[in-house]
C-alpha cells in the first residue's frame, strides 16, 4: 500500500468528511476517502429562511470534491428525501459522476433530472433493495431500514481499512404500513463481523423512548375525521407516501373523496405508483374537482405543513388559493412535526387559520404524526446490534451531535467524535481523530445562478430588506455645478408616515456636503458622489435610526468651461 501523505492524511487511511448535514438538519453531503479515491453518500438541499430574501434552495459547497472529481467514483443516494438527493440536479455538472439509487429514489430523481434538462446526461443506476455496489476500494451493501419514505437504506461500506455502517435516516417501526421492517439480522451480522465506525442519525437524540409507528397515526386520523362534519384538510410532508396512503384510506372509510393539492404530492404519488409503493386503488381528485363536493364529502391533502409561503396550505389560509376555500367550522390537521427553524412561519399559519374560525389539530393534540428518526431507545438498540469502535453522529445541530456522542460513550462505545462540516476524520487504521479541515459552506440557488452564501448580492439584498434604500441622481456640468435639484428615489423608508419633509432635508444636506469640495473634487465623479452618499446616509440615520443602502449617480451634462 502506498502510504504517501495526500491532503494531510495517508492514502491507506480511511477518512470521513461531511460537507453538509453535520451541525445542521438537512443539506446532507458525506464523503469517504481511501487510497486517493472518494465515495459520496447523498447530495441534498435545505430550504432558505427569511434571512435569505429571493432564495428558495440552499446546497452544500462542493468545492473540495469538485476540484477532485476525477477521483470521485460515484454518488450513492440513501433515500429520496430532498435533503439527501435534492442537490443532484443543481451540482451534478460540477461533479459529473454516476449516481446510484434504489428504484423509488431513482424514480424521484428522474423526474427532477427531466425537469432540469439533464435526464440524458446523468448516469443514473438503479440498485435493487439489498443490492451491492462496487466502486474502486469501496464495496457498499444496502441494508433495508424503516423511515418515513419508501426504500430507505443503511449502507455497509466495506474497505481494506474496515467496515463503516452509515445509517442514513432511519427509525425502528415494528408495524410499518409501507415496506419491510428494519433488517435487524443484517445489522446484527455486521456487528458480529466488526464495525469500525457507525455514522448515525442524531435528529431525535433528546427524545426518550421510541418514535412510534405509522399504524398509530392511521388509527388517530380515522377517529379525528369520523368526528367532524365540515371540510377537512390534512397537510403533511409530500415525501411521506405511507401517510398519503393513510389519508386516502381514512377519507374512503369516512365516506369522503380525497383531493390532492400541490404538485410535489402528485410527483411523489407518480413515483410511488411507478415502483409499486402506492396501493390505494380509489380515485384521486385534483383540487378543482374537490371544490364541487359537499363540505362533508371532501378531504383535501395539501402541501405546506412547514408554513412555506408558496405552498398550498399558506395560500388557502390567506384566502388566495384559486380552488380551495376553508370556512369557520372546517378543520386543518397538521400531520407533521415542526422542523427546527420553521417555528415562526408555522405559528403564523396556525394563527391565521384560527382567526378564520378553522380548527387546527397538531401533533400536540393527538398522535397525528410520528417521526421518521430514532428516539433514544432505538439508538441504543442500533448500538447494541452494530457494536462499533467509533461513533460519528451526523444529521443534527451541534447540540444533537454532542448529546449523541455522550450517549454513545455511555453505551460503552470506545470513542465518539461529533464533527463539523469540513472536518476530516480518520476512521482507521490507528486512533480515530480529526486530521484536517477543508472548505465547507453553503451555496444559494438564486434564480438561474448559484452563488456563495456570503456573496455581495445577498448582503446587499439583506441590507435593503432590513434598512431600505435611497438612490440619488446628481445632474451636474463638467465643473461640478448642479444643474437641477438632486433626484431622489426612496425605498422602504417610512417618509410619509414619519417625516414628510425628509426629501427637502436630503437635498439641503447634499448641497451642504458639496459646497466645500475643491474644484478638483467636483470634477471627480467618485469623490462628488461619495460626499453626497455620506451626507444622505447620515441624515437618514439621524431621522429614522436606520442605515439604508445609498447609491449616488453623477450625470455630467454639457461641455467643460474654457
Amino acid at each position: 500500500m502506498d502510504r504517501t501523505v495526500r491532503d494531510g492524511w495517508r492514502r491507506d487511511e480511511l477518512v470521513f468528511l461531511p460537507l453538509g448535514g453535520a451541525g445542521e438538519i438537512g443539506m446532507n453531503l458525506n464523503l469517504y476517502g481511501y487510497d486517493g479515491k472518494w465515495l459520496m453518500v447523498d447530495l441534498g438541499i435545505t430550504f432558505a429562511d427569511e434571512t435569505m430574501p429571493g432564495i428558495d434552495i440552499v446546497t452544500p459547497d462542493p468545492t473540495f470534491i469538485a476540484e477532485r472529481r476525477d477521483d470521485l467514483l460515484g454518488i450513492v443516494i440513501t433515500h429520496a428525501h430532498e435533503d439527501h438527493l435534492g442537490a443532484v440536479p443543481h451540482l451534478w455538472d460540477r461533479l459529473r459522476q454516476p449516481v446510484y439509487a434504489t428504484p423509488f429514489a431513482a424514480a424521484v430523481l428522474r423526474g427532477k433530472l427531466t425537469e432540469a434538462g439533464l435526464i440524458d446526461e446523468v448516469p443514473l443506476h438503479e440498485v435493487p433493495l439489498g443490492g451491492r455496489i462496487a466502486l474502486g476500494p469501496f464495496v457498499i451493501d444496502l441494508i433495508s431500514i424503516t423511515h418515513s419514505i419508501p426504500e430507505p437504506n443503511a449502507l455497509a461500506i466495506r474497505t481494506p481499512a474496515g467496515v463503516v455502517l452509515h445509517t442514513g435516516d432511519w427509525k425502528l417501526d415494528p408495524t410499518p404500513l409501507l415496506g419491510p421492517t428494519t433488517d435487524e439480522a443484517a445489522l446484527r451480522q455486521l456487528g458480529d463481523e466488526g464495525v469500525l465506525a457507525l455514522v448515525c442519525d442524531s435528529t431525535n437524540v433528546f427524545n426518550p423512548g421510541e418514535s412510534g409507528s405509522e399504524a398509530t397515526v392511521r388509527e388517530n386520523l380515522m377517529r379525528i375525521v369520523a368526528e367532524r362534519r365540515g371540510r377537512i384538510a390534512v397537510t403533511t410532508f409530500a415525501s411521506n407516501v405511507a401517510r398519503i396512503e393513510t389519508v386516502a384510506e381514512v377519507a374512503r372509510a369516512n365516506g369522503r373523496e380525497i383531493a390532492i393539492v400541490g404538485r410535489s404530492l402528485w410527483r411523489m404519488i407518480a413515483a410511488a405508483r411507478e415502483t409499486g409503493h402506492f396501493g390505494f386503488a380509489g380515485p384521486l381528485l385534483n383540487e378543482d374537482e374537490g371544490g364541487y363536493l359537499p363540505a362533508d364529502k371532501v378531504l383535501y391533502l395539501c402541501t405546506g405543513c412547514q408554513g412555506e409561503p408558496r405552498a398550498a396550505m399558506s395560500r388557502i389560509a390567506a384566502g388566495d388559493h384559486p380552488h380551495v376555500v376553508l370556512d369557520a367550522g372546517d378543520t386543518v390537521v397538521f400531520s407533521s412535526k415542526i422542523i427546527p427553524g420553521n417555528e415562526r412561519p408555522i405559528g403564523r399559519l396556525h394563527d391565521r387559520l384560527a382567526l378564520a374560525g378553522i380548527e387546527v389539530v397538531t401533533e400536540r393534540d393527538s398522535v397525528v404524526h410520528v417521526s421518521g428518526h430514532p428516539n433514544r431507545d432505538e439508538l441504543s438498540r442500533m448500538y447494541q446490534w452494530a457494536r462499533p469502535g467509533l461513533a460519528v453522529p451526523v444529521h443534527g445541530e451541534m447540540r444533537h451531535l454532542i448529546a449523541h456522542a455522550a450517549m454513545a460513550r455511555s453505551l460503552q462505545v470506545p470513542r465518539a467524535i461529533a464533527p463539523e462540516n469540513g472536518q476530516v476524520i480518520r476512521l482507521g487504521p490507528g486512533v480515530p481523530e480529526i486530521v484536517g479541515e477543508v472548505q465547507a459552506g453553503r451555496w444559494l440557488i438564486d434564480g438561474q445562478v448559484i452563488a456563495p452564501d456570503q456573496g455581495e448580492a445577498l448582503r446587499a439584498r439583506r441590507r435593503l430588506m432590513y434598512n431600505g434604500g435611497a438612490v440619488v441622481t446628481l445632474i451636474a456640468d463638467p465643473s461640478g455645478r448642479l444643474l437641477a435639484e438632486p433626484a431622489l428615489v426612496l425605498q422602504g423608508i417610512p417618509v410619509d408616515d414619519v417625516e414628510p419633509d425628509v426629501e427637502a432635508s436630503i437635498r439641503d444636506a447634499i448641497g451642504e456636503a458639496l459646497r466645500p469640495l475643491s474644484p478638483g473634487a467636483r470634477r471627480d465623479d467618485a469623490r462628488m458622489g461619495e460626499a453626497a452618499r455620506l451626507a444622505v446616509r447620515r441624515l437618514l440615520k439621524l431621522t429614522f435610526g436606520k442605515r439604508p443602502v445609498v447609491e449616488v449617480r453623477v450625470v455630467r451634462v454639457g461641455a467643460a468651461a474654457e
